[in-house]
């Protein structure tokens, strides 16, 4: 009854998966407080969702302009920033594709048109056109201008734009990034006049958002380097694991009613899954999105009958334990060496005696004070530990891997 054909687990990047864990107070950030008082007019910061690999970060915000696609609203795809390429040429590209759909193209203003052809400069040659042998303003300040039309028409049709810009910690040019940095922060921030009912004329924001995402290295480069104004225009959040009841409750479908597929004679089956199965799969996946999807998947393809088992989500989940531990290694191996070397430390010891000064002695250091920017970095910037009393690792994943035999199941 179920094959591989209709596996609803998706581990991988940039996918939206069918069966989806977590992230409630994002998604509820768009859908009950960024789209609600941009459409009233109010002015939000953009977000920035960094998170380690695996996370979940790029499918999180795949999901919110999914919804915002199909509320109506103008949406970019998401604008992945390969390594040395040029953000503004991507993002001017896709705003004048929201001008096109606006009908911006199409208006009597002579200065639009000019406009929409300034940005058009952009997409092709980047950042570094300048006023030199071009008419027209600088490459940021087309872009806000544009921006600022495409917003002004989504007033008027009661929609919101919607921008996400992918992979950002790729964006190695400060001055590419502070012209993007500027460019859609002066938007975000930008208020015109507009008609109230009555005929009174008040003030209010576009309905701009703005979502960044990447590795928590964007901290740096934004944070770091262009100080507190990014602050104040973006609001930044580190993912970290999912909690078990979350975990739980996403599952929780395939315990109560099963999971529908299409059965063998062109009618709806439904495949379920033990109590045990679940459990199995929660353990196992240390609360990261994609090893959940990842035991999942195997889980459903250990076997063919209607009801997943504990065994094959173990058995599954043993064809997966290369997978799982390349995943945390590669968390690790991006770390630098001091914050590895705290992390290691830090696994070492017993739960309760995971504080400052026992990491640091083992470490060879004789102050706690020394170990403070490597645990603030791996608690604030990288999301893998906090810095309680006693510390504890946030990510369990890599805990885990640090402490036990896992992935290994016996």
């Amino acid at each position: 009854m179920r094959t591989p054909v209709q596996n609803p687990f998706q581990p991988g990047s940039d996918i939206i998966p069918d069966v989806w864990a977590g992230r409630v107070a994002q998604l509820s950030d768009w859908r009950d407080v960024l789209r609600p008082r941009l459409r009233n007019g109010g002015y939000e910061r953009g977000r920035t969702i960094l998170g380690e690999p695996g996370t979940g970060k790029s499918s999180l915000v795949r999901k919110i302009a999914r919804e915002a696609t199909a509320a109506g609203d103008w949406v970019t795809p998401q604008l992945r920033v390969p390594a040395g390429a040029d953000p503004l040429k991507l993002v001017a590209r896709a705003v004048v594709e929201l001008a096109d759909q606006a009908g911006l193209r199409g208006s009597t203003q002579r200065r639009i048109v000019d406009l929409i052809g300034r940005v058009e400069q952009i997409a092709v040659a980047g950042w570094s056109v300048t006023v030199r042998g071009a008419d027209g303003p600088e490459p940021h300040r087309a872009l806000f201008e544009l921006l600022v039309e495409l917003g002004e028409a989504a007033i008027r049709q009661g929609n919101v734009v919607f921008i996400h810009i992918d992979e950002v910690q790729n964006i190695a040019d400060e001055a590419a990034l502070s012209q993007l940095l500027i460019a859609l922060g002066d938007a975000l921030s930008h208020a015109v006049k507009v008609e109230a009912p009555g005929g009174a004329h008040v003030e209010r924001h576009l309905p701009i958002a703005v979502y960044l995402t990447g590795l928590p290295d964007f901290e740096d480069m934004a944070g770091s380097r262009k100080g507190a104004t990014f602050a104040r225009r973006f609001a930044t959040t580190v993912l970290a694991a999912i909690d078990e009841d979350d975990l739980r409750a996403a599952l929780q479908p395939f315990v109560i009613a099963g999971w529908e597929v299409a059965d063998d004679e062109g009618g709806v089956g439904r495949v379920r899954m033990d109590q045990e199965a679940v459990d199995a799969i929660v353990a196992l996946c240390c609360g990261e999105p994609f090893l959940f999807q990842l035991a999942g998947q195997r889980a459903w393809n250990a076997g063919n009958a209607s009801t997943i088992s504990e065994d094959e989500a173990i058995r599954g989940w043993r064809g997966a334990e290369g997978e799982a531990s390349a995943h945390v290694e590669r968390i690790l191996n991006r770390l630098p060496p001091r914050e590895e070397e705290f992390v290691t430390a830090m696994a070492a010891l017993a739960p309760a005696e995971r504080t400052a000064t026992k990491i640091a002695a083992r470490m060879g250091l004789t102050l706690a004070a020394q170990v403070g920017p490597f645990s603030q970095r791996l608690d604030t910037v990288r999301g893998i530990i906090s810095r309680g009393k006693p510390y504890s690792f946030r990510n369990r994943a890599v805990e885990a891997y640090l402490t036990t035999e896992w992935p290994r199941t016996y």
